[in-house]
């Protein structure tokens, strides 16, 4: 115990001294850096500027090929690998052997190609059914392991297990929110937990513009996935009513699938592909004047615990923000406590409406308080600083 302790303190100590000019980091996830995620966009904006210290580790269940970056990528093939193509039951039968049959291949997989890269340290995102790979394995090389918790553990297809597992094990925690660090003290026992989030710069924080255009351009950027349909359905209907009282209305997705209710409707729709160009995506941000956010209902641990990343860059646009989702939510209990967005807590069409009138009038003060909160609570340089321990 005494050994092990000393041990701790040592690697601690040398963690601390000049870690950010020495130091190499093993990032390991199950997606790219380079993919169209909220998990890839926090990675990335925290290795910023440190990518020559980075070497990204993915275990890739779906045969993708992720864009190139500046930080080197080796991606594992789990077996097997799914394709976009198959039908559901097959998908289903796939990821039972994955996870199931074909468990402890994957792992050693993981396990062996992490021996091959140069790293001091272990950085785990706690997502996916093999994030523990490397957690028994760290104790054989020695390495210290971070582990980030981006999300509850029972919307990340993790386990329990695996999230409890990485909680006591890791040398720091590094949560999305104090409300999923308190909830994970209470479940696998108390420990030290450090809030590190997605954040923005300071000269990224845009001008409010006090005047509205002729057209009023609405926009979401991000994936799109079953359980936010419900939410969409009813902002088209929100727009078709607002369209009628005399407003003119685009709605610009960016990174999403087609999507057929959205056809045939009184405002203008325009999908535009996936885009990692910043300076691009900041001036369509500038250029919306409601940015609209949507948070699923369902499951409720997804809201209670989670901060979207999302919602940190539109905080820093010109536009306002249209909060759309669970009241007890953790984006939506910050935004309302800051007065940063407008709020709507419910699906009833009505009461959207109302909440898209009311951010209109009241723009220009949202809009100003969500720079505030930007800069005083996810500025990413102060950000970075707490996680390379700079």
């Amino acid at each position: 115990m005494i050994s092990t302790f000393i041990r701790k303190v040592e690697l601690q100590r040398l963690i601390t001294k000049n870690f950010s000019s020495k130091m190499k980091l093993l990032s390991y996830q199950p997606f790219s850096l380079y993919s169209n995620s909220g998990g890839s966009r926090i990675l990335r904006r925290l290795y910023q500027g440190y990518e020559s210290q980075v070497n990204s580790l993915v275990l890739e269940a779906n045969y993708w090929t992720a864009p190139k970056g500046l930080i080197l990528e080796r991606t594992v093939a789990a077996s097997p690998q799914g394709h976009k193509y198959y039908r559901w039951y097959v998908r289903t039968c796939v990821t039972w052997l994955r996870e199931k049959k074909f468990r402890l291949r994957n792992i050693n997989r993981v396990q062996k190609e992490a021996a091959n890269i140069e790293h001091d340290i272990i950085h785990v995102i706690n997502h996916g059914p093999f994030s523990g790979a490397l957690c028994k394995s760290r104790i054989r090389l020695k390495k210290q392991l971070w582990v980030s918790f981006h999300d509850h553990f029972s919307t990340t297809g993790s386990t329990q297990d695996d999230a409890r597992e990485l909680w006591k094990q890791a040398d720091r925690r590094l949560v999305i929110s104090n409300a999923l660090g308190v909830e994970y003290s209470r479940l696998f026992g108390y420990r030290n937990f450090e809030i590190i989030t997605d954040g923005v710069k300071k000269e990224e924080l845009s001008i409010v513009n006090p005047e509205l255009n002729d057209e009023l351009v609405i926009y979401f950027a991000g994936l799109l996935h079953l359980e936010y349909l419900p939410l969409f359905k009813a902002l088209a209907e929100a727009l078709d009513l607002l369209v009628r009282q005399g407003l003119k209305i685009k709605l610009v997705l960016r990174g999403t699938q087609q999507v057929s209710f959205l056809k045939n409707r009184l405002f203008a729709v325009e999908y535009k592909s996936v885009s990692f160009d910043e300076k691009e995506l900041k001036e369509e941000l500038d250029a919306a004047a409601i940015l609209y956010l949507p948070i699923k209902f369902s499951p409720s641990e997804f809201s209670l615990y989670s901060l979207s990343t999302k919602m940190v860059g539109y905080l820093s646009s010109s536009g306002a923000i249209l909060y759309h989702g669970p009241e007890n939510g953790a984006a939506c209990l910050l935004l309302q406590e800051t007065g940063s967005a407008e709020c709507c807590t419910s699906l009833n069409v009505q009461d959207l409406t109302k909440a898209i009138l009311s951010l209109i009038n009241h723009r220009q003060v949202l809009s100003e308080n969500a720079k505030h909160l930007a800069e005083r609570q996810f500025n990413i340089l102060d950000i970075q600083k707490r996680f390379w321990l700079a």
